[in-house]
Formats: structure tokens, sequence, C-alpha cells
């Protein structure tokens, strides 16, 4: 039995950088070429968006499982935020605009990650379904499809990854093209 104190444990410290180092994955990783140019995601600023909230949901996702996974999850999600709040000051986003704004990337966030968690539960279509509605915009099934099938390929490598490693950022995500075959036709 596992006694209810873990409040009184001090939280997992992650190593310098290692947050930085997560989330430059998961940018990097959104940023791929591949997902634009062949799985028909919108290259726009919203494509990108979604991207980023994909990959941060992939990882936050894995995080739930390590021990003391949760402030590791937190801390990522802080960042996030920071550098969402950082990119729209840089962008020329006036100071009273910004919090709204971020309260609007914060439900995009929640409620995304509640729709694929819901998802994936049921299986790959309702996946499909769900990357269409936010990522293709309900225009595009047989992509909404691909990008499924990588999410699956991306939780499935990011769970064979050792807890230690995905602690300490020392992982990385699968190539988008291990799925990026032409989509079929409809």
């Amino acid at each position: 039995m596992l006694w209810p104190f873990n409040h009184f444990r001090k939280p997992l410290e992650a190593p310098p950088g290692t947050i930085e180092a997560i989330y430059g994955m998961i940018v990097a990783q959104a940023r791929e070429p591949l997902f634009y140019r062949d799985m028909g995601v919108p290259d726009t600023v919203d494509g990108r968006f979604d991207m980023v909230l994909l990959h941060l949901w992939l990882v936050l996702r894995r995080l739930r499982a390590v021990e003391r996974g949760s402030s590791l999850g937190q801390a990522l999600f802080d960042h996030f935020c920071s550098d969402m709040d950082a990119n729209l000051r840089e962008m020329g986003v006036g100071d009273l605009t910004v919090p709204k704004r971020m309260q609007k990337f914060g439900e995009a966030f929640y409620g995304r990650a509640a729709a694929y968690d819901a998802a994936l539960q049921a299986g790959a279509e309702p996946l499909a379904a769900a990357l269409c509605k936010n990522v293709f915009e309900g225009r595009d099934i047989a992509q909404a499809r691909r990008l499924a099938a990588y999410a699956g390929t991306a939780i499935a490598a990011l769970g064979d990854v050792d807890d230690t490693a995905i602690r300490g950022g020392r992982w990385k995500f699968p190539a988008p093209a291990a799925v990026a075959a032409p989509a079929q036709a409809e």
C-alpha cells in the first residue's frame, strides 16, 4: 500500500536545460516540413500552432505515466505558455491583449487535449476525425488519418522510451516519413 504522503516529497528536479530541450524538440518536430508538404497540414500560423499543440499533447500524455511526471509536465506547459507570451509580444501584440490571447491558447490546448484523449480511447478513426476537425478544419479526412497514424507511431515510440530518458529529454520523435506515404483517394 502506498501512503498518501507524496506531498512531503521534494519535487522532482529536472536537470538544467531539460525543459528547454524537450520544448525545443517539440517545436522542431512541429516544424518538420513533411507535415506540411506531404501530409497536407496547412502551412499557416494556425497549422503550425496546431502541430505544436499536438506534439505537446503527445509528450504530456507520456509524462502522465512517469513517476512524478506531473511536475515536469507542468514545467513544460509553463514553458510553452512563456514562449507563446513572448511570441505575441514580439509580434507587437499589446499588453492588454496578451492575457486574452493567452487564455485562448490555453483553451485551445485543453480543448484539443481532451478531444484527442477521448478520441484515442475510442480508436484510430475517432482520433483522425478529431485531427481533421482541429488541424484540417474538417476538410481532409484522408490526410487526418495519416496524421493520426503518425500520432499512433509517436505514442508507441514514446512508450518504448524508459522513464529516465523521458525525464532527461534523451529521446527523439519518430520521423514523420515513416507514415508519410501518399494518402489513399476516397
